[in-house]
């Protein structure tokens, strides 16, 4: 069983890390510039993610089939919380000597995005997916109010960058909160086809556009002086610590399978690659976050077929 769930886990890692590489490849090459790759960036988070996230709900969402939707956010929250309490553990009973909050930065915010919504679409079909993408995107609403505002201020602290409300209200934030009323105040019924299917058309876009946005992200990565001991004690928190310690939680608890699936899915991922963005825009000093981001990707290829198999095969058992 185990063996079985880790082929198509691993068959799903190996079609995103194709794209991924393409993207780091484009990037390396300069083939895609390090404008054209800023100028994609912007195109996905601002207009192709939205699109998705817009489409998806109004196809998919409902407050009656949904009730308790405001538990993915709360859940994402609890999982960023989960990765700063872990990476301060191993600060604390490792004594490491290394910028502590770009550490916990590294531990607290995942890939919780582009890399879930890949993995979903290749392992799931039909209602499953459609349901796993709807959690994914509400999980991303919590995600992204935290990750743009506390995230910030841990990695620029020290620049005393000014904390700005609309830099929470990111475009797939917008686009969520958006939806929602549109849905609640049963608006969404006036949506004519001709608007939906081409807006459709464009999110269906965003998952080989995202990843090659990763990949290109990873290839800017500046791999120097690399701390050995730091980075393995990260990626044994980030990669092995929280998504065995969440594969415990998840079968005491007893939780449906799919949301399960999300919470493991969420905790095994490898950090965010926006952590390397947002060091490189404010200007600071990025050996960790880059190495973090970096090798955290390229070992997630073992580590996340790994967990989410063991989960698979241990929530048929149970």
């Amino acid at each position: 069983m185990f063996f079985t769930y880790f082929k198509t886990t691993g068959l799903a890692m190996a079609q995103i890390f194709f794209l991924g590489a393409l993207g780091y490849i484009f990037v390396k090459k300069n083939i895609l510039s390090h404008a054209g790759l800023d100028a994609l960036s912007r195109l996905v988070i601002q207009v192709i993610f939205p699109a998705l996230i817009f489409t998806q709900l109004l196809a998919n969402f409902s407050f009656d089939l949904y009730p308790n939707w405001w538990i993915f956010p709360l859940i994402s929250l609890v999982i960023t919380f989960a990765g700063f309490i872990v990476g301060w553990l191993l600060l604390k009973t490792f004594r490491l000597k290394t910028h502590k909050l770009q550490f916990l930065s590294l531990a607290g915010f995942q890939n919780s995005g582009y890399l879930p919504l890949a993995i979903v679409a290749a392992v799931f079909s039909g209602q499953d997916a459609a349901n796993m993408f709807i959690f994914i995107i509400l999980f991303l609403l919590g995600f992204d109010l935290v990750a743009w505002s506390c995230g910030i201020y841990m990695l620029t602290y020290e620049n005393r960058a000014r904390f700005r409300l609309r830099s929470i209200f990111s475009p797939p934030v917008i686009a969520n909160l958006t939806t929602l009323a549109l849905i609640a105040l049963g608006l969404n019924k006036f949506i004519p086809e001709a608007i939906f299917k081409p807006v459709a058309m464009i999110g269906n876009c965003t998952l080989p556009l995202a990843m090659f946005v990763v990949g290109g992200n990873i290839a800017l990565v500046q791999l120097k002086d690399i701390d050995k001991n730091t980075i393995s004690i990260f990626l044994l928190g980030k990669l092995i610590i929280l998504p065995a310690c969440g594969i415990a939680i998840v079968l005491k608890l007893g939780l449906p399978y799919l949301l399960g699936f999300l919470i493991i899915m969420q905790l095994s991922m490898p950090s965010a690659t926006s952590l390397s963005v947002i060091i490189r825009h404010y200007k600071k000093e990025d050996a960790l976050i880059s190495q973090g981001v970096f090798f955290s990707h390229i070992a997630s290829l073992l580590t996340i077929p790994l967990f989410l198999s063991l989960y698979l095969s241990m929530a048929v058992l149970k």
